[in-house]
């Protein structure tokens, strides 16, 4: 329950601010340009909070987290006193409007490129980008990686970390395009590419190590137990904090990767362990409780490692830039996820890309507490990456978006007037059925990651 009540606060707060955002984008300059603005509201339905500020605008926060909205003065929208007409929107110049409708997505697209910035700034930890040996006939297999090589860069760009470096090769295989690595293999350079146009089945995240090839080389940590979860099958057994896993079912552990590869192998069978403990050694038997993750059962023994900070020291790395640095990755990045974003949703268009990328509020509202919980860093991350994709959203050309608007306003200046009223009352209808079918299938989406569907 307070797991459900973390992720729907994170998930209003980070949606929140990225509305917020957006129509203050629109709410400034509407006020620059002469716009008299009546309402500025953050979501829709029912006010739960309002207030009438000193400049006369009512601020609203609504029910519904879903959006939000600037009212103007419109004669479009309802009759405008006298004293009003020189305020009211659709009075003023086209490139006015214009400026004023694109605002909102533009600062959605400053904030990410903000966001980006402080990440860089803050620094990202993670672990070194070495490589585990990758399974026949995958694209990392062809490309002949071997176990223990270490990404240096992915095309031009180099990569300090396995998170810097996955950013790079998983949207090259969502779009299946090669690409180049290059490797330090034994202390020496070289360069290979990745043939992932081999790829005949869609990469989905989920699936990327699979496909690919491409996996973190597993820690060589020792098998030595931090914590035993309170109530677990460790705890029935008999297995204590200090313990050192030197055999499973008579196979001799020496990391905790392999201690964790046999007990998920698992789920519900008996185990025969044989410990180092204070000296000695003890044996026991446990049978593994079955979990459920990505559609398969696995065992679990409710055991956490523990964590040596020399054991780990030499898998860590930092993602991290100075201030003109970071700028300047911040914008670079955040034009590269622009373009990504808008060759998948063309090749979604083209049939090329599945729908089933499409991500609805369940699954950002999970991300939104996983980043959180996962640190500063990756949680400014996680709003770049979502203010991006909201101001990329926005500006398509779709009947009842900014986008639809921007459209509007071109025909405007091409025919040298505007669209009637019944034109535009149209497309607003045909808009709102295409996102609402979107929608319906973000949400499907959302209940089959989650096994609802």
């Amino acid at each position: 329950m307070l797991e459900l009540l973390s992720t729907v606060i994170n998930f209003i707060l980070v949606l929140g601010l990225l509305i917020t955002i957006h129509e203050y984008g629109h709410f400034w300059v509407a006020r620059r340009c002469g716009v008299k603005v009546l309402r500025f509201s953050v979501g829709f339905g029912q006010p739960l909070w309002r207030r009438v500020g000193a400049d006369g605008v009512e601020y609203v926060i609504a029910a519904i987290p879903l959006g939000g909205y600037v009212k103007m003065v419109d004669e479009r929208e309802a009759e405008v006193a006298t004293a009003d007409l020189p305020y009211a929107f659709n009075r003023r110049p086209l490139r006015q409007r214009v400026a004023i409708v694109a605002a909102g997505p533009i600062a959605n697209l400053l904030l990410a490129v903000l966001s980006y910035w402080l990440m860089f700034m803050h620094g990202v930890e993670g672990t070194v980008p070495e490589l585990a040996e990758p399974p026949p006939d995958t694209p990392a297999w062809y490309a002949g990686i071997e176990a223990g090589d270490l990404i240096v860069a992915v095309g031009e760009e180099s990569v300090p970390t396995w998170q810097a470096a996955l950013e790079k090769i998983l949207p090259a295989a969502l779009l299946r395009e090669p690409l180049q690595l290059t490797l330090e293999r034994g202390g020496v350079g070289q360069v290979v590419e990745l043939p992932l146009h081999r790829l005949t089945t869609e990469v989905k995240p989920e699936l990327f190590q699979t496909l690919t090839g491409i996996a973190p080389a597993p820690m060589s940590l020792p098998p030595v137990i931090g914590e035993v979860v309170s109530g677990s099958a460790a705890e029935r057994a008999g297995m204590r904090a200090g313990d050192r896993i030197e055999q499973i079912n008579q196979l001799a552990i020496h990391s905790w990767s392999e201690a964790v590869e046999q007990i998920k192998q698992h789920p519900e069978q008996p185990l025969t362990l044989v410990l180092r403990r204070e000296g000695e050694s003890v044996a026991l038997e446990v049978t593994p409780e079955a979990q459920h993750h990505q559609g398969e059962k696995i065992g679990r023994l409710g055991v956490s490692l523990q964590v040596d900070s020399a054991d780990i020291a030499r898998y860590r790395a930092v993602w991290q830039y100075g201030v003109f640095d970071g700028l300047v990755a911040a914008v670079e990045k955040s034009w590269e996820m622009s373009i990504l974003t808008l060759k998948v949703l063309g090749r979604m268009v083209t049939g090329s890309v599945s729908v089933e990328n499409l991500s609805g509020p369940i699954t950002i509202a999970r991300y939104a507490k996983h980043s959180a919980d996962a640190g500063l860093s990756q949680l400014l991350g996680f709003i770049a990456i979502v203010s991006l994709s909201l101001g990329i959203l926005n500006l398509l050309p779709i009947p009842v978006l900014d986008g639809g608007h921007l459209f509007f306003y071109l025909l405007e200046w091409l025919r040298g007037a505007p669209l009637s009223e019944r034109v535009e009352m149209v497309g607003q209808q045909v808009g709102i059925s295409l996102l609402a079918l979107l929608m319906m299938v973000a949400v499907y989406n959302d209940m089959v990651r989650l096994g609802w569907g």
